[in-house]
């Protein structure tokens, strides 16, 4: 897959659809795609600069006062950063046929409405009015533990991490890690990004072939393995806002 760098700040919409009908297959075969290149260099050391402000977040965790690793990461405010915005827009609008596919195979009724403003309406209407995306810091001996980013009743199947840091340069260790139980069957994943790199996942759960036919349910979760050295920034779009 060729990269999908921002071109012209219209972030995704340069990519031909040949890239997309790719994706689309590996999510469907392993639960997550990754989408290279999707930011340049600039953008992600913009986008890191960001951790250190002090306006623009409506929280800060720290990871291991609530067990779940070490780290740190801040929940964005509204509005959000004009790329992050738009990112999150484009993206759900390309993730929408996967989402509603999926459900269609898991059994379930929910359907997502094609604009993420829709979508979004939605969740409110129920009361999950905080914003989702979010940016994490990690420094040496840092991880997070496998979990999932379920944050009320109304939840999309999917979200995006962008990796902001170079991997061998800024930090060592800290890759991805993607877990998936399907019965009496688990295996995880190791996904190796670039600098850039956006990875596409399950949130929750995703659909796979049923053993005589049909689909079933496998549980998702991901992570991040221990940071050797250096620190490194992500920005994780969840779709659904929260509670």
């Amino acid at each position: 897959m060729h990269n999908l760098r921002l071109f012209d700040n219209e972030a995704c919409e340069s990519a031909p659809p040949c890239q997309w009908t790719q994706m689309e297959h590996q999510l469907d075969e392993h639960g997550c795609a990754r989408l290279p290149g999707l930011l340049d260099a600039q953008q992600c050391r913009d986008l890191a600069a960001l951790y250190t402000r002090e306006d623009g977040f409506r929280s800060r965790i720290v990871m291991a006062r609530h067990g779940f690793g070490r780290g740190e990461y801040r929940y964005f405010d509204y509005p959000l950063p004009p790329l992050l915005q738009r990112l999150r827009e484009q993206l759900y609008s390309r993730l929408v046929p996967v989402a509603n596919r999926w459900n269609q195979r898991m059994g379930l009724d929910v359907r997502y409405p094609d604009r993420l403003q829709d979508f979004l309406a939605r969740c409110h209407a129920h009361g999950q009015l905080r914003p989702t995306p979010l940016i994490l810091q990690y420094g040496e001996g840092d991880y997070n533990c496998l979990h999932q980013d379920v944050y009320g009743e109304h939840v999309f199947p999917l979200q995006v991490v962008l990796l902001l840091s170079r991997p061998g340069q800024d930090f060592a260790g800290g890759e991805f890690v993607i877990s998936q139980a399907d019965g009496d069957r688990q295996r995880a994943d190791v996904m190796a990004l670039d600098q850039g790199d956006a990875l596409v996942l399950a949130v929750r759960h995703r659909p796979v072939p049923g053993r005589r036919s049909g689909y079933r349910r496998a549980a998702m979760r991901h992570g991040v393995s221990r940071v050797r050295s250096g620190h490194r920034h992500t920005v994780g779009l969840i779709f659904h806002d929260a509670l």
